[in-house]
């Protein structure tokens, strides 16, 4: 697979697994840990993941006129890696649930996350701005686009297996004190200390019966409210455990990139012409034209990160509302994995699905691609990323149909436990789902990378990468648009918002194809 690719890549690859490994086991239980946390909203809690999402995206622009200005790509890639640690180490630290101070304690959460996205702002745009430098060299160019496939592809392979260690010590936890996993439970218990005997009667018969289910030792649950403090506090401090684990994988990264890290480019070490210098080889009118190709280049990349802002919006509603529709909509029951000492069970788990298809798609994508590459039929990447944007509406116009007959999340709450249970739908709806946006990713995010590390000037490799994050982040911080569609009108309107962004946006892109091959020849 590496054959034929700068000896970097491989090490960039590894380093990059084990950060990803970290930040998506924290990804695949942050929106329900601050919910099971701190009793909030849907729309509350996506408030603050829409905020910590695009900061780190956003950060990503700060990291790279970090890197831009030093012409050290290697150590603030390094300085990442152990802010990222430090942001874990803060949320990992056990503390009680429910919290004796709000205001506080959430305080203290954020802090960790703004920490994880300053680290993360370090780190992610300047490795790939690295592995973009390694194909400048005129040997690799031609691989540019496989190269980024396949570092794309290590990502996805840390994450693939995140959520499995984030729900299996979570459990763990859970089951060391005679306690099993009900992903309804939190929010029930929640409103069960906050309302008391004024909480609806369908409600608090939904949570005996949830909390005897889960009772390990057989005994019969008589006080709630104890039962309701106890389990919170158990749960929660399973999640933060797992935070615990991240840890453990940026270090792994750490080492993985200190020991490989002698294989990377060195942007500083290049030797650049002086004025003089440049002077004597370019004429006035060529220096001229450099200029108003830089300027053309510039205007072609925003105008594709102006597109893919509504890619990620629809796209990462799988750590946000598509976390949210598993937990409330899904028969999970079916995809209980027993290991003995923990269980694999939970909404969270769908978050694997993604990278999985990522590992497994790319090497076939790849392949055909190549293909139609040796025949002259390749599209070129701005035509991939317009139909990835139109595979993207296909997977919402596909939940939709599901959504249909789904009542809306609203409703749930005066719905009893055995209602709740036939409705459910089966997981091969997230499965099938997940699968056509993973198609829609391939098309669109990896090669995204690879377009603007081939057009950016080269000057501008780090910046021009950081704001393609920040495109990410304007994205991101729209996310809390899903939390609000999803609680508060009917589920088909939800996933038609998204429909809508993704289908005029692969319009757009199509529009502009001609004129985006022209600058990126």
């Amino acid at each position: 697979m590496f054959k034929n690719h700068p000896k970097g890549l491989l090490g960039a690859a590894l380093s990059n697994m084990g950060e990803r490994f970290g930040f998506y086991i924290m990804m695949a239980i942050l929106t329900l840990f601050i919910s099971a946390k701190f009793g909030l909203s849907e729309e509350t809690t996506g408030y603050i993941y829409s905020a910590f999402y695009a900061s780190i995206y956003f950060l990503a622009l700060v990291g790279g006129l970090i890197a831009d200005k030093t012409k050290n790509y290697k150590r603030t890639i390094l300085f990442g890696i152990i802010l990222m640690a430090a942001g874990y180490l803060i949320i990992a630290v056990p503390t009680p649930t429910p919290v004796p101070d709000m205001k506080l304690y959430l305080a203290i959460t954020c802090a960790g996350l703004f920490v994880i996205s300053f680290g993360n702002g370090l780190f992610k745009g300047n490795l790939q701005a690295l592995v973009g430098q390694m194909y400048d060299n005129p040997k690799y160019a031609g691989k540019r686009d496989a190269g980024f496939q396949i570092f794309y592809m290590f990502i996805n392979i840390g994450a693939m297996f995140a959520p499995f260690i984030a729900i299996g010590v979570r459990n763990w936890w859970l089951k060391e004190h005679h306690l099993d996993y009900n992903g309804s439970l939190p929010e029930l218990c929640h409103q069960y200390i906050a309302q008391g005997s004024a909480m609806p009667a369908e409600a608090v018969a939904r949570l005996t019966k949830y909390a005897n289910d889960v009772s390990l030792d057989g005994s019969a649950v008589t006080d709630l409210a104890a039962f309701s403090n106890n389990y919170l506090d158990v749960f929660n401090v399973g999640f933060q455990y797992a935070f615990g684990a991240a840890i453990a994988a940026m270090l792994i990264s750490l080492v993985i990139y200190i020991v490989n890290k002698r294989t990377f480019p060195d942007p500083a070490n290049r030797k650049v012409a002086t004025k003089k210098e440049s002077s004597a080889n370019l004429s006035a009118e060529e220096i001229k034209m450099s200029a108003k190709e830089i300027k053309q280049r510039i205007y072609a990349l925003f105008a594709v990160f102006g597109v893919v802002i509504f890619f990620w919006l629809s796209f990462h509603q799988n750590g946000y509302s598509l976390t949210y529709f598993a937990k409330d909509y899904v028969n999970l029951d079916v995809i209980n994995i027993n290991l003995g000492f923990t269980s694999i069970k939970g909404a969270e788990i769908f978050q694997s699905v993604n990278p999985f298809f990522v590992v497994f798609l790319t090497p076939l994508i790849m392949w055909i691609f190549g293909a139609l590459s040796k025949k002259g039929k390749e599209p070129s990447t701005p035509m991939k990323i317009a139909m990835g944007m139109g595979i993207a509406a296909l997977a919402y116009v596909f939940l939709m149909a599901f959504s249909f007959a789904l009542p809306a999340k609203e409703s749930l709450a005066g719905m009893s436990a055995d209602e709740i249970e036939t409705m459910r739908v089966t997981p091969m709806v997230m499965i099938t789902l997940y699968f056509i946006l993973t198609v829609a990713e391939l098309f669109i995010s990896p090669l995204g990378l690879s377009f603007v590390s081939k057009v950016a000037p080269p000057h501008l490799q780090g910046l021009m990468q950081g704001f393609w994050l920040a495109a990410t982040a304007v994205g991101n911080s729209l996310l809390f648009v899903g939390g609000l569609l999803y609680a508060n009108v009917p589920l088909w309107i939800c996933w038609l918002v998204f429909v809508g962004a993704t289908g005029l946006s692969m319009i757009v892109m199509l529009g502009m194809v001609k004129w985006l091959e022209r600058v990126a020849k």
